[in-house]
């Protein structure tokens, strides 16, 4: 986890559904950064595609809930099939 991550979660959970591009005009630091992140964050199950199979728009998972509430370590995480 890079600390621009946790700055992904927090927009999503506040904002709700939304796309890479959407998170970098909402946050300079998230720059560059939200398309690489969001593909890693999933891999480990923190966010999701909204709709299976379709790149472009992403939602926080219960995890990733769980994560911002501090009841998740992401270092326990381990890769999920997707």
């Amino acid at each position: 986890m890079r600390p621009v991550d946790e700055a992904i979660l927090e927009h999503l959970r506040s904002e709700g559904n939304l796309t890479p591009d959407a998170l970098e005009k909402l946050d300079v630091t998230v720059s560059n950064y939200a398309s690489n992140r969001l593909t890693k964050l999933r891999k480990y199950g923190l966010v999701e595609r909204v709709v299976p199979g379709v790149r472009g728009l992403y939602r926080i998972t219960d995890a990733g809930e769980a994560f911002l509430d501090e009841e998740l370590d992401a270092a326990e995480l381990d890769p999920v099939n997707s």
